[in-house]
């Protein structure tokens, strides 16, 4: 196989619509728009446009809140951390940490920390160390003889030190 021989395959593409470039492309002169009219025009937008009617989205009240500095936690499964476990790419002599989890791969990057659940089979007696996880995933843990240690966020952390 070379270069010059990779092909996409057939009509996984399509080349793009090119409008406005004369009458003989189909596309010429008012480019598929059609004859006059506020669709004709460019910089139209009329989504929201009830005739003249207030908007179903201005007449409903705003409702609800986004907490602009929520915590985001990356999520793991105590199954997935056994796989990784048995893979042989989690040690489990050593203290499993949040860093260690993602030098692993088991988690793709910390965010505010990371949170353990419980889904899955576990039974590698592990030492974890995160930032928190669910009344279920600790019960599991000490069941398979390992313990599992809460650690304050790193943002937190970082706050209490100024």
């Amino acid at each position: 196989m070379k270069l010059n021989e990779l092909r996409d395959n057939p009509g996984a593409s399509r080349t793009k619509k090119r409008v406005g470039r004369g009458a003989g492309s189909g596309l010429g002169k008012t480019g598929g728009r059609g004859i006059k009219g506020q669709k004709s025009r460019s910089g139209v937008a009329i989504k929201g446009f009830e005739g003249g009617q207030m908007p179903i989205y201005q007449r409903l009240p705003k409702r609800g809140f986004n907490k602009p500095n929520r915590k985001s936690y990356a999520v793991i499964n105590l199954g997935t951390i056994q796989k990784f476990v048995d893979a042989g790419k989690i040690d489990s002599g050593a203290p499993v940490t949040e860093d260690a989890l993602v030098a692993s791969g088991a988690v793709r990057r910390r965010l505010d920390g990371v949170r353990v659940l419980a889904k899955g089979d576990f039974s590698a007696k592990l030492s974890l160390e995160v930032t928190g996880a669910s009344k279920a995933a600790i019960a599991e843990v000490e069941k398979a003889g390992g313990s599992l240690k809460l650690a304050a966020p790193a943002a937190a952390a970082a706050d209490t030190s100024e």
